[in-house]
């Protein structure tokens, strides 16, 4: 194997070490994204929790300045018995006393049925409350980790970069080009064995010709199918001798 070429695929296995980390940082990144998703459903709940709360200390308010309303209106009403002239006016005035009162009723029935509401709500609010708390704890803690171990991977990941930018320098430009504009297509199956008599990136068949070039050539040779720079491992050599 020409050295060009063994430094190729020396490079390709840096390039795809480098590029191994992408999924173990996506699922970091997607574990703490859960957590906040989380945190952040229950805080939307205590908002909403609290605007309901909010809505029926409104309506129970209300209906207490009917009460009051109602109230006086009843009073004034009684102090109206001792002007009434005739029978109509007795029967206007009971009218509008039992419509205050019935008012009245309903008003009490709503404020008792609102407390109730208000109670239950409250409750769901310091349960909701526990669960933000636990949440965020949560939340902060696998931040945490991930945060410890996003920095061990850009350490490691430094450290690859480090190899590879190495290897590009000592590595002919030429070649190195070559390598990068089959790579933008191929990503990290851009250098690939040949196994089998077949192209480990397309999967296609290496004719007699083409594979008998590849064992004897001291070239860079790609396939034929794909366009993939190929190289047969050393024992794969060995057997076909």
């Amino acid at each position: 194997m020409n050295r060009h070429l063994n430094e190729l695929i020396e490079l390709s296995q840096l390039d795809k070490a480098i590029d191994d980390f992408n999924p173990l940082i996506e699922a970091a990144q997607k574990k703490v994204a859960k957590k906040v998703a989380k945190r952040d459903e229950i805080a939307a709940k205590i908002t909403e929790l609290s605007g309901q709360i909010e809505d029926t200390v409104a309506k129970i308010t209300a209906y207490e300045n009917q009460i009051r309303s109602l109230n006086d209106q009843l009073v004034h009403n009684t102090a109206k018995e001792k002007a009434v002239k005739n029978e109509k006016e007795a029967q206007a005035l009971q009218m509008e006393w039992e419509l205050a009162k019935e008012k009245l009723g309903y008003a009490n029935e709503e404020i008792n049925r609102l407390n109730k509401v208000l109670e239950a709500r409250k409750s769901v609010l310091a349960d909701t409350s526990e669960q933000l708390d636990k949440a965020e704890e949560e939340a902060s803690k696998i931040s945490k980790e991930v945060e410890a171990k996003m920095s061990s991977i850009e350490d490691d990941k430094a450290k690859l970069f480090a190899q590879r930018e190495s290897k590009t320098i000592s590595l002919d430009q030429k070649i190195l080009s070559f390598y990068e504009k089959i790579r933008i297509w191929a990503k990290n199956s851009a250098v690939v064995p040949v196994r089998k008599q077949a192209c480990y990136g397309c999967y296609m068949k290496i004719n007699d010709s083409a594979y008998a070039e590849l064992i004897k050539s001291e070239e860079i040779i790609t396939c034929h199918h794909c366009g993939r720079i190929l190289y047969i491992e050393p024992q794969v050599i060995t057997s076909d001798a």
